[in-house]
C-alpha cells in the first residue's frame, strides 16, 4: 500500500513517525476526558461509552489501514492489522492497570457489562478459529460466509449489550474502604462547565479527526520503516503495524484509568478487539480476489489463540474481582503481560 507522503530518508521517517505518534497520544488522552464528560451529561453508561464510541474513535487508524490494504489486494497486511493486535491491546490494558488506585483494575467495575463484553469477544474469537478450520473458502459472490457471520454477530452483540447495560443488572457488592468512593457512585463534577453539550460533542469530533490524521501518518511511516528496514509485511502486520495502530487505545486506556473511569478503560479494549473482528466483513467486501479469510496466514493462528487466552484471563479477573496487586499490577494483568511476552517471542523466533 503506497504511502501518501513523499519519499523520505530513514532518519526523517523516524522523526515523522515519532511526531505523529505523539499527536496520537495527546489527542487520545484528551478524548477520554471529553468522553467521560459526555457519558455523564447524556447518561450513557461508561462501559457502553467505552465499548462503542471510544472504541470506534480510537480504531480509526485500523479502519483506514484495513480498507486501503484490502482494497489494494493486500490480504496479509489487512488481516495482520485486524487480528494481530488482540493480545497487544490487552497488554495495553495490563500496562494501564499499573495506574489504577491501589487495586487491580478488574476489581472496580460493579456492573456485569464488562464480563458480557469479554464473553462476546471470546465467542467471536472461537467462531473465527472454527471458520478457519472448516469454511474459510465458502463464499457468496466473493464475500466469505465466515466474514458475514462475524459482522452479523457483532451487530447482535451491540444490541444485546445496550439492553443489558440499560437494565442495570446484578452488581457485586464490596464494602468500601474508609474514604473510598466507587466509580459508579462518584459525584458528577463537570470538567467543562463553560461548554454546552453540543460544543462538547464537537470537540470530541475534532479530537477524533486529529487521531485519524495522526494515525494515518504513523501507519504510513511504519509501512515505510518496514520497507526501509527489510521486514516482511506479514510480520509487520502482527507486530509493528498492529502496535502503531493501537496507540490510540493505549493513550485513551491509560488516560481513562488515571481519571478513575475504569469501566470505560476495560470496555474500550474489549470493544476495540470486537470491532477488529467485525471489520473482517468490510475488508472482505473490498477484497475482490475472493474470501479474505481464505488468505489467512499461519502466523496469525498464534495471535488468535493467545488473544483468546488473555480474554479468558480478564473475564476471570472481572468475576473474581481480586484487589491484590504485585508491583501495582493485578494477578490477571501480570498473566496477560507474560502471555504477550511469550507470544511476541514466538513471533520473532518464527519470522
Amino acid at each position: 500500500m503506497p504511502a501518501p507522503i513523499p519519499d523520505t530518508p530513514l532518519p526523517l521517517t523516524l522523526v515523522l513517525f515519532l511526531a505523529a505518534a505523539t499527536g496520537v497520544w495527546l489527542s487520545g488522552s484528551r478524548l477520554v476526558v471529553h468522553a467521560d464528560e459526555i457519558a455523564d451529561r447524556m447518561r450513557i453508561g461508561r462501559a457502553l461509552m467505552g465499548f462503542v464510541f471510544l472504541a470506534t474513535a480510537t480504531s480509526l487508524p485500523e479502519i483506514i489501514t484495513t480498507a486501503l490494504a484490502a482494497g489494494g489486494g493486500d490480504s496479509s497486511l489487512a488481516l495482520g492489522n485486524l487480528l494481530g493486535g488482540v493480545t497487544l491491546q490487552f497488554a495495553m490494558l495490563a500496562i494501564a492497570d499499573g495506574f489504577a488506585r491501589h487495586a487491580a483494575i478488574t476489581s472496580f467495575p460493579r456492573k456485569t457489562t464488562a464480563v458480557l463484553e469479554g464473553v462476546a469477544l471470546a465467542f467471536l474469537l472461537t467462531m473465527l478459529l472454527v471458520i478457519l478450520e472448516i469454511g474459510s473458502g465458502i463464499a457468496v459472490f466473493h464475500v466469505g460466509i465466515g466474514a458475514i457471520l462475524l459482522g452479523s454477530f457483532y451487530i447482535g452483540i451491540i444490541v444485546l449489550l445496550r439492553r443489558h447495560d440499560e437494565d442495570t443488572p446484578w452488581m457485586p457488592v464490596r464494602v468500601l474502604e474508609a474514604g473510598e468512593v466507587s466509580e459508579d457512585d462518584s459525584p458528577f463534577v463537570s470538567s467543562f462547565p463553560e461548554l454546552s453539550t453540543t460544543a462538547l460533542n464537537f470537540r470530541f469530533l475534532l479530537l477524533t479527526i486529529a487521531i485519524l490524521v495522526s494515525g494515518a501518518v504513523t501507519v504510513s511511516m511504519s509501512e515505510r520503516l518496514a520497507e526501509q528496514t527489510g521486514l516482511g509485511t506479514g510480520l509487520v502486520g502482527v507486530t509493528l503495524l498492529a502496535a502503531v495502530t493501537s496507540l490510540p487505545e493505549l493513550s485513551t486506556t491509560v488516560a481513562a484509568v488515571r481519571i478513575g473511569a475504569y469501566s470505560m478503560a476495560i470496555s474500550n479494549i474489549f470493544g476495540s478487539n470486537l470491532l477488529m473482528l467485525a471489520l473482517v466483513l468490510p475488508a472482505d467486501i473490498l477484497y475482490l480476489k475472493g474470501p479474505i479469510l481464505a488468505e489467512f496466514e499461519p502466523v496469525l493462528d498464534l495471535a488468535l489463540v493467545s488473544g483468546l487466552l488473555v480474554t479468558i484471563i480478564y473475564i476471570a479477573g472481572l468475576v473474581v474481582r481480586s484487589r491484590r496487586t504485585v508491583l501495582g499490577f493485578g494477578y490477571d494483568s501480570l498473566a496477560v503481560l507474560a502471555i504477550f511476552a511469550a507470544t511476541l517471542s514466538l513471533y520473532w523466533a518464527n519470522r
